[in-house]
Formats: C-alpha cells, structure tokens, sequence
C-alpha cells in the first residue's frame, strides 16, 4: 500500500498527506472501544478553551502505563518497526523515530459542543529535542453522521480556504507532514449526540537532526484564525 500512494501522498493538497480507509478493521476499532475510558473518567485531562475543547492524556513518564492494556498494545503495535518501515516508504522521510512517551498524543476525545481551532502543530519534543516530522490520526467512531460535524479540516498556507474536510469515521486513518505551515483541527463546535463523542488515536513520529541546533527554532503550537473569524 505505502508504495502504490507515496506518489499520491507527496503531491496532496494542500501538504502531503493520504486518507487510508479500513486501517483498522471494524473488529480493530471495537477492541479499542471495549476499553476506551467513559469521558468521566480521571484517566483524562480536561481543556476548554476557546481554542480548544478536547480531553487527553497528560504527557508524562507514565502516559503509557495509565492506557488500559489492550490499547498500550495497540500503541506498541503503532510505533513499532513495521509502522516505522511504512510511514517511510509513504511519505519518503527517512530515519522516523516514534514517541515512546505519547507527548501530546495517545487517545483523544471530542465532547459535544468540543472543538479544535485551525492550528499547525509543535515542531521539537520537550523531552528528546526530537523533530516532529508526522502525525497519525486514527478514528474510532461507528456510524458518524455527516451532521454532527467533526471533520478534519487541512486549510492552506495562507489561510485563505479550507482545501480538504475528512470526516472522522471508524477504521480511518489520516498520516501528513507536520510543519509551520500545515494548518488542521475541526473548528467547528461537533453536533452529536449527547451520548457520543468524537474518539480518535493519535500518533506522532519523529527524526533527529545531528547538525541542527533546534533552540532557536522551537515553535509552540500555533493557532491561525479563519478569515472573518474572532475568538
């Protein structure tokens, strides 16, 4: 697979990235739901934000050993060699580390009315100095009508338009290029149900830079507005 879409993968628009369909199977996604922590649960950390309205795993030491374990083998699985040898072949970059650590990463979860502004991404881990170079945003939810909103949406350089809305369904998996300049989220408030929410893996891999000095190029995560938009 990686080798018949890397030529899709490099020319995308508007930053390299692929939709894969059925990257997981439905049996795969209802695994991880079997285990996946109710949204009341004090595994998560709770932001809301006018940015962001999400919950997480706080990055720490022990992100890893607070998953259920059937999802942290699942996170093995995602960042094990022959993740690693695909991401390689699709996207061309050589030398791909994953994050032991799940910075940032792990399970995410969306709550009705939860949102995720325009945003590109931070460039350098905070505790390896690695360089983040992709990220895998895999979806878990069955059934996903279009009018509860929650779409994926990759805007261009300048800002002026979103070029590509992915819905977030099951066994869906989104991999791009992570730089100043690839603007994503879902900046729209997600309309589902009450007893549903928006649940998705999310995995970053990264690559060392051995004559770059990342101090003066380190870059937070930054929001972009949409034009005509204030918050």
């Amino acid at each position: 697979m990686a080798n018949a879409r890397k030529e899709e993968y490099a020319a995308a628009d508007p930053f390299p990235h692929v939709v894969i369909d059925d990257f997981l199977s439905p049996a795969q996604v209802d695994e991880i739901l079997a285990d996946f922590p109710p949204s009341d649960a004090s595994f998560w950390t709770n932001y809301h934000h006018p940015t962001t309205i999400k919950q997480d795993t706080t990055p720490d030491m022990l992100a890893e050993m607070r998953l259920p374990p059937s999802i942290r083998n699942w996170m093995w699985q995602l960042n094990s060699v022959p993740i690693l040898a695909f991401l390689t072949t699709l996207t061309g970059i050589r030398g791909l580390l994953p994050d032991p650590y799940l910075f940032g990463g792990s399970l995410h979860q969306i709550p009705p009315g939860g949102l995720l502004k325009i945003h590109a991404d931070f460039n350098f881990h905070q505790l390896t100095g690695l360089r983040r170079r992709l990220n895998m945003l895999i979806y878990l939810n069955h059934d996903w009508a279009p009018s509860y909103g929650g779409d994926l949406e990759l805007w261009d350089c300048e800002m002026t338009q979103c070029v590509q809305r992915i819905a977030p369904l099951a066994g869906r998996c989104v991999i791009f290029n992570t730089d100043a300049t690839s603007y994503h989220g879902h900046p729209e408030p997600l309309r589902c149900p009450p007893d549903r929410t928006r649940k998705s893996i999310a995995l970053y891999y990264y690559t060392i830079d051995p004559d770059h000095d990342p101090r003066g190029r380190i870059r937070n995560t930054t929001r972009r507005r949409r034009p005509g938009e204030t918050y």
